[in-house]
């Protein structure tokens, strides 16, 4: 089987399992994503969704955020972990929203990235999920499984997202990643994994990781 085949097949299987994708992170608009999105780092969605409303209750809009002070934001964010970080993040970007763009989610990657605390992940997403630009946002579960599955090297997240947008079409970019992050939470997670739980894997993963699973440990001797 050849390797656009194999992807092929895997996207045959993605759409199979999951025909739908959701977004996780809950939202309203372009400004509570980048938010949520911002929030999620190091967290995971379920947590986020149950601060966001906290937090969105009080400011849903950059110009209702700045009228928080830091301290503020911290308090409501912190079991979402790097509050400090996260809260100076989100009064700072949300100023310059208001500063330089109107009060709006700027829509392109370059003023995206500007941002404190934006990423190109965060800024991946935003563009993905709110704008609905062609985009491979890569999170530890991407990262992962383009390794298991042989289509990528594992070696850094840039190297896996290019490799995921050389193989995959582009129009599937936008579904695709989200399909691949539930997929990973369901079938191969980074511990209790189960080859035979795992159908991508178990059909077309790295030779070397199926190995690796298969070694016995060695016995020291005592």
């Amino acid at each position: 089987m050849t390797k656009k085949e194999k992807v092929a097949e895997i996207i045959r299987i993605l759409d199979e399992l999951y025909p739908e994708v959701p977004i996780p992170l809950d939202h309203q608009d372009s400004y509570t994503l980048l938010i949520a999105v911002l929030l999620s780092a190091q967290c995971t969605d379920a947590r986020v969704n149950k601060i966001t409303p906290l937090l969105f209750a009080r400011a849903d809009n950059p110009y209702d955020m700045i009228l928080l002070t830091v301290e503020e934001i911290k308090a409501i964010i912190r079991p979402c972990g790097l509050s400090p970080m996260k809260s100076n993040a989100i009064w700072n970007l949300s100023k310059i929203l208001i500063d330089k763009h109107g009060g709006e989610v700027p829509g392109n990657f370059k003023d995206l990235e500007a941002l404190p605390g934006v990423g190109h992940k965060t800024a991946s997403v935003v563009m993905s999920q709110a704008f609905g630009q062609p985009a491979f946002p890569v999170d530890t579960h991407i990262h992962r499984l383009m390794y298991r599955w042989g289509l990528s090297n594992g070696k850094s997240v840039e190297q896996t997202e290019k490799d995921a947008k050389r193989l995959f079409p582009k129009e599937k970019w936008n579904k695709l990643h989200l399909q691949i992050i539930y997929y990973g939470r369901e079938y191969c997670p980074a511990r209790g994994f189960v080859l035979d739980k795992c159908p991508i894997t178990k059909k077309f993963g790295r030779q070397s990781f199926i190995d690796s699973l298969n070694k016995k440990p060695v016995k020291k001797k005592a």
